[in-house]
């Protein structure tokens, strides 16, 4: 069954060139597109994690009594909201990572601490966190005020309250735009192939320069994969916000 479907995608590269599926009967493209899809799954998921936590930690900050903190998360709000997400990457990648210390494993090869999949996973989480702090902090000031006074008289202190009390129905608001700031952070991580982060875009690319006629069936291989992941994303996010739904309240 196996080697009938690899020969079915050999017979049509061999009548039509410019449909060569070279990752459908030949082990080591096929492999080289496993390893991308992988390490694209892995980079959107630690983004989408590390992107939230910034979102729910900074609209903490910005809603506190701290003005210096709050002014700096402000700026930093500032700085990524309104510089091109592909000039961060490059600005982390290639001018903060010239400061990074490095390691030497072998006594010769010396190599940095931070990895280039590692300063792909800190720029793009930033850039996503900064919208993400305006999300949940939109979705904490839908909380009624009536509902923080009575945490505070129950004696929770003004972090508990934000924790146990106002987070969790912020968080219920903020679900739609959430959705769709990681739909686009998801289909950002592409730009990581600039700094030779081996995902999906980029094993792509290495095939169809070693293999000119692979070029159609790559970029068709790109378009369906990341619909796929998106629509598992949105169909997740979607299931989500159905669950943690209260009548009457948010959404």
């Amino acid at each position: 069954m196996l080697e009938a479907f690899h020969e079915f995608f050999r017979q049509l590269a061999a009548d039509y060139p410019s449909w060569n599926f070279i990752f459908f009967y030949r082990e080591t493209e096929m492999n080289r597109v496993a390893q991308g899809i992988w390490m694209t799954i892995k980079l959107s998921v630690w983004c989408v994690i590390l992107s939230v936590v910034i979102g729910v930690v900074g609209a903490w900050i910005k809603g506190s009594r701290h003005r210096v903190a709050s002014a700096i998360v402000q700026g930093y709000i500032q700085f990524f909201r309104n510089t091109p997400p592909f000039v961060q990457l490059l600005f982390f990648y290639f001018a903060l990572g010239q400061f990074t210390p490095t390691y030497s494993p072998d006594g010769w090869l010396e190599y940095p601490i931070i990895s280039n999949v590692g300063w792909a996973i800190i720029s793009l989480s930033f850039f996503a966190g900064a919208f993400n702090v305006e999300i949940f902090r939109a979705g904490v000031e839908a909380v009624p005020e009536s509902t923080r006074e009575a945490a505070e008289a129950l004696g929770y202190t003004n972090l508990k309250a934000y924790i146990h009390v106002v987070l969790p129905l912020a968080f219920r608001v903020s679900l739609p735009a959430l959705n769709n700031n990681l739909v686009n952070l998801v289909k950002t991580t592409t730009q990581a192939f600039a700094i030779a982060v081996p995902e999906l875009l980029y094993q792509a690319v290495t095939i169809w320069n070693d293999y000119p006629s692979a070029q159609n069936p790559t970029m068709l291989l790109l378009f369906v994969v990341y619909i796929l992941l998106v629509g598992i994303l949105v169909y997740g996010m979607h299931r989500w916000e159905r669950a943690m739904r209260i009548p009457g309240y948010g959404m």
